[in-house]
């Protein structure tokens, strides 16, 4: 089994996990609207999940660019930039994470926390089906 192989295997299994991430996120965001989960709650849920999805998107990419797939690699940089310029701009909190209690109930910050979350699913199974016909596509060549 090749590199390649090996990684595309890997994006998608790590794919599927970031795929749960964004579920996790929509829901979260639904029972918020909803008013079945105080924002403490959201946040302290939410908050913990941040950082490793980060993380494993950006090792993902990495590792997709060390196997020398740089379409792969170029159709996830949009992304990992939003993050980090997301993280960057992140309200001043004690704890590691983006969603602040106090804001997040403003509506306009919900809704766009809502619709993050969204096309984050759509990004994540869009890469997931690419990887795994790219997946496909080494084991046969």
């Amino acid at each position: 089994m090749s590199f390649e192989v090996f990684a595309f295997i890997l994006a998608i299994l790590i794919s599927i996990a970031l795929i749960f991430f964004a579920i996790w996120n929509i829901i979260a965001f639904d029972d918020l609207k909803t008013d079945y989960k105080n924002p403490v709650d959201l946040c302290n849920n939410l908050n913990p999940l941040v950082l490793p999805e980060y993380g494993v998107h950006l090792f993902v990419s990495l590792l997709l660019l060390v196997g020398g797939q740089w379409t792969a690699f170029l159709f996830n940089l949009p992304l990992i930039v939003y993050n980090i310029h997301r993280y960057a701009n992140r309200p001043v909190m004690s704890v590691p994470g983006l969603y602040d209690p106090t804001e997040v109930m403003n509506a306009s910050e919900m809704s766009r926390c809502q619709k993050e979350g969204w096309i984050k699913l759509a990004f994540f199974l869009l890469s997931f089906f690419y990887y795994l016909y790219r997946m496909m596509y080494a084991l046969l060549a």
